[in-house]
């Protein structure tokens, strides 16, 4: 269980700074979360701070009653916590099957290594042996990086904006990928979203505005509010 308690984030923005985050309380299970709002809402910023990319000006984070304040990712990624960046990083010299095997702390055979490629929708001869470098695309990449997640196997999942830079027949992979995940893992899985169809699978759906919690409940219970509300809940066309 991730529990946040008293959240709050500043950042320095010409001179002064900016409160980002304000506030913010949310215990998660093991669940599908989905956390939406507008852009500039403080999303991003709350997935950085639960992986330890970012430091809280205020508040706790406890992992299973566990003080994580203070941890750094490396030692989050220890305990369970997985992270997945909008823009994924490129490795020169390293493959695919090398960044996978690291990933799910084992050397990991090739037919496994493919079987992880094809659910995320690459064909996975083309890719067992890729270098993680510049003659991948951003696409690729992001599918990729979804598939360490998978061979990880973490018990905290996050995942800033998976849809970015995907096309449409990969995003119903997507969709498929992220659902086995959770009926698999039996962990949490914490999407930053604002596609309605990852939405309309969530568990829960955080919903966040101006660096605050303003909702959170099930997708029944929040989605209506959301879509007579104009929410930014985009299609996928939206994005293309």
């Amino acid at each position: 269980m991730l529990e946040l308690k008293n959240i709050s984030f500043q950042a320095a923005d010409g001179g002064k700074e900016i409160e980002i985050l304000r506030n913010v309380n949310l215990t998660l299970g093991d669940q599908f979360v989905a956390v939406t709002g507008p852009n500039g809402s403080g999303k991003s910023t709350l997935a950085k701070i639960v992986a330890g990319i970012l430091k809280p000006t205020e508040g706790q984070i406890l992992l299973d009653g566990m003080d994580i304040t203070e941890k750094s990712i490396t030692e989050r990624a220890q305990l369970g916590i997985g992270f997945a960046f909008q823009q994924p990083v490129r490795f020169k010299g390293i493959t695919v099957k090398d960044m996978l095997s690291i990933a799910a702390g084992k050397e990991t055979a090739v037919s496994e290594v493919c079987s992880m490629l094809s659910e995320v929708g690459l064909c996975a001869r083309d890719y067992v042996n890729r270098e993680i470098n510049a003659s991948l695309s951003g696409g690729e990449l992001k599918r990729i990086e979804i598939a360490m997640l998978m061979a990880r196997r973490s018990k905290i999942s996050i995942f800033d904006e998976p849809e970015a830079g995907i096309d449409l027949w990969s995003f119903q992979n997507l969709i498929r990928v992220f659902e086995k995940m959770h009926e698999e893992i039996q962990g949490t899985i914490l999407i930053i979203s604002h596609q309605e169809r990852i939405l309309n699978i969530a568990d829960q759906i955080v919903l966040l505005s101006d660096g605050r919690i303003e909702k959170v409940g099930s997708r029944e219970e929040i989605m209506p509010d959301l879509l007579g509300a104009g929410q930014p809940c985009k299609t996928l066309t939206d994005k293309l």
